[in-house]
């Protein structure tokens, strides 16, 4: 598994939580992919590893997909419940 070289960005407030939540659950960047796709998100391997990274902006629309992608409502998505 590749690490970070540098520290996080930004640029959104999720990435973090969007490595956690993925990760407790098992998933793989690429099985994740999968999953957005099959809830209407469109993205490519890079821009999921910037997101995380928090070095790339994250949309509204985006948010509530990679919500429904997870399994977690928005509020744990954002921070604002515990899991």
């Amino acid at each position: 598994m590749k690490h970070r070289k540098e520290p996080p960005g930004d640029k959104n407030i999720i990435g973090v939580r969007v490595v956690a939540i993925r990760k407790a659950k098992g998933m793989k960047q690429k099985e994740f992919l999968a999953r957005l796709q099959t809830v209407g998100l469109d993205i490519s391997p890079t821009s999921l590893s910037r997101l995380e990274g928090q070095y790339r902006l994250v949309q509204d629309y985006e948010v509530v997909a990679i919500a429904k992608a997870l399994d977690v409502s928005v509020r744990e998505l954002l921070g604002e419940e515990s899991e």
